[in-house]
């Protein structure tokens, strides 16, 4: 079972540079607030993609029922 900390420097580390702040009542729906340069200069759906691809296939639906995302730009 992933954790808020867990998902965070997941995130962090497949995006370098960026800022994750991430939440969970239960452990198993998340919502995250990620904050990257990276995401500059591409659009909404391609910066969800950007952080999605940092998780295994079936991860997310899986073990990660649900990831809740805000990406923004610094």
């Amino acid at each position: 079972m992933a954790t808020p900390d867990e998902i965070r420097a997941r995130i962090e580390a497949g995006i370098p540079g960026s800022r994750a702040e991430v939440q969970s009542d239960d452990n198993v729906h998340f919502s995250a607030r990620v904050v990257s340069d990276a995401f500059a200069g591409i659009g909404r759906i391609e910066q969800h993609r950007l952080v999605y691809g940092i998780f295994a296939e079936g991860e997310i639906g899986g073990p990660i029922h649900a990831l809740s995302l805000r990406t923004e730009t610094p």
